[in-house]
């Protein structure tokens, strides 16, 4: 189930009134609009509420307000699902659920287990993600860590909603920037060798260049005699691009990212897959010949103004191996292809979808999700530069100071298209201000509840062989409620490619989860100190000892099951 037991029985039961005012005349629409749920804005309106009546009011030509009231007469579940049903002007329908089927959830969740929030939305259609994609000319930077948590993110999103997806990362390995990196590395090599040098204006700068060069010398030195200039600086291209593509590889590696599929944008143009491309847009009548250039008639699907794709000195744009790279990715049969770019991109859209114009397709069959910079701060001060190099901060120091989890989870706090500030010295912090901190410690407290039981002697019970009649007290009901709404969030969250929506979830069921730990007792025996030393009154009865420690299973499956899909660990310990 997409929706989750409480929300597919509830949709359900609202279509079953439909279908039988329609069979008694009162309505007469022949096709019913999707009915949606979502939680009122106040409590006291009621757990769910839709909207199903104000959708049918143009077709029905009535009331929202009347065709809430007819849903209501025919609602044959009534008695066995709802405590109370209100109709509120101009036609909500506010629906407070019987606490029996809020207790249902629990038992799908242990049923469901790791699938629990999966779904088969997607049908298996396949698509191609493609992110990072930075240029092989130096480190990782921050900015690229939000991209791939993001693009890791929305995979594993879709995934859990059926659609097949592979990663792939696109390897800027041709054009003027590879051509800067062998010059810089070339020049730091003449200057290690003792030879005064003229630095390329628009080399590579950094330090790490100069690192480069030191650890290929040997490898240099040893051809260096046999080889023009020429040819040596092709060569400190080649051993540079191996080096630093590795060094990438690595940095994603150790944040948890694997690529299944890594592709050459060099290969493109040695296999004359740029000029078939061209020539097919060409056969289209969409390229046209002005003043020695080739130039894309983009403005014809909506983009501002037409681009060039070959200038006059015979050179492909970047547009050009785009061109040519994306219509490789429809060769290749992808039903939907997504491209994660900085924000800086967000011009370059409208011309990418005149392309899957072009070649024949609707533009809605490329999306693309756009990442906002990132401000590093450290205790609420801007950092600018390394300490280690003195130059930008690159991914890897942010990994290795606060951890891969850590990183993650702030990169995912935020809607992508947002700047965000990541406070380091917060991230590491082990306290309710630190967010992921929160979360994983959620976690790791209902992990150490079973410890605790298993040392006195009380066995886990399952949702099956447990009376959760009991479970009626309002903070129960809250967990439970949140509970359900997991599928939803992880459904809506995947197809609209915003995976911050989890993360939001996870620390409100997180916070949910604390405060309940903190007020009531689960385990019968005195436990004060698993409570931060608070001495509770409550008493607990072996019936709702059961019935809660199946909650707090069901909030731990849930809390796991939401880190996982963002590819951040659920630990036991703390």
């Amino acid at each position: 189930m997409s929706q989750g037991v409480v929300r597919e029985k509830v949709a359900t039961a609202l279509l079953g009134a439909l279908d039988g005012a329609k069979q008694k005349g009162q309505l007469k629409t022949t096709a019913w609009p999707a009915v949606t749920l979502d939680a009122p804005k106040r409590p006291e309106w009621g757990d769910l509420a839709s909207t199903v009546a104000m959708s049918l009011a143009s077709s029905e030509q009535k009331t929202p307000h009347d065709i809430a009231q007819i849903i209501v007469e025919n609602l044959s579940q009534r008695d066995q699902l709802f405590d109370r049903i209100e109709v509120v002007r101009p036609g909500f329908l506010n629906l407070t659920i019987k606490p029996a089927l809020w207790q249902e959830v629990l038992r799908e969740v242990e049923q469901q287990g790791n699938r629990y929030g999966h779904a088969s939305i997607g049908a298996g259609r396949r698509v191609l993600i493609e992110y990072v994609s930075a240029n092989p000319t130096g480190p990782l930077h921050v900015g690229h860590g939000r991209g791939a948590a993001v693009g890791q993110a929305v995979i594993r999103l879709l995934r859990a909603i059926g659609y097949d997806v592979v990663g792939e990362y696109y390897i800027n390995d041709a054009g003027r920037q590879m051509k800067l990196l062998g010059a810089s590395v070339y020049a730091r090599y003449r200057e290690l060798s003792g030879q005064t040098i003229e630095f390329p204006e628009d080399g590579y700068h950094g330090t790490y260049i100069t690192g480069v060069a030191q650890r290929i010398k040997e490898q240099l030195d040893q051809v260096a005699g046999d080889l023009t200039p020429g040819d040596l600086e092709a060569h400190c291209l080649a051993l540079a691009y191996q080096e630093l593509l590795e060094l990438i590889r690595d940095d994603l590696k150790a944040f948890g990212i694997e690529f299944q599929s890594w592709f050459s944008e060099a290969s493109l143009l040695e296999s004359r897959a740029v000029e078939r491309a061209l020539e097919e847009l060409k056969a289209r009548e969409l390229l046209f010949d002005q003043d020695g250039a080739w130039w894309f008639r983009s403005s014809k699907y909506g983009d501002e103004k037409d681009r060039v794709v070959r200038k006059q000195d015979g050179q492909f744009t970047y547009l050009a191996s785009d061109i040519a790279y994306h219509h490789d990715k429809l060769r290749r049969g992808y039903d939907l292809l997504i491209d994660v770019w900085g924000a800086d991109h967000h011009g370059y859209i409208h011309r990418m979808e005149a392309v899957m114009q072009a070649y024949g397709h609707p533009k809605e069959r490329l999306r693309v999700v756009l990442v906002q910079l990132v401000k590093l701060l450290r205790g609420g001060v801007e950092v600018r530069m390394s300490k280690r190099t003195g130059e930008f901060i690159t991914m890897r120091e942010v990994i290795d100071e606060v951890g891969a989890d850590a990183a993650k989870f702030y990169f995912l706090m935020r809607d992508s298209r947002t700047h965000l500030e990541f406070d380091l010295e917060l991230a590491k912090q082990r306290s309710a201000d630190n967010p992921v901190y929160y979360v994983q410690y959620a976690h790791a407290r209902i992990c150490s509840l079973w410890r605790v039981a298993s040392e006195r002697g009380i066995a886990r019970p399952t949702a099956d062989a447990t009376d959760l009649t009991v479970l009626t007290d309002p903070d129960e009901l809250g967990l439970i409620k949140k509970l359900s709404s997991y599928p939803e969030v992880i459904r809506a969250s995947a197809l609209a490619f915003e995976p911050h929506r989890v993360t939001y979830y996870l620390q409100q069921l997180a916070a949910q989860l604390h405060t309940f730990y903190n007020k009531h007792r689960v385990l019968p025996s005195a436990i004060d100190q698993e409570n931060d030393g608070m001495a509770l009154a409550e008493t607990i009865t072996p019936q709702r000892t059961a019935a809660r420690l199946v909650l707090m299973g069901a909030v731990q499956q849930v809390l796991g099951n939401g880190l996982d899909v963002l590819g951040i660990s659920a630990p036991e310990h703390m």
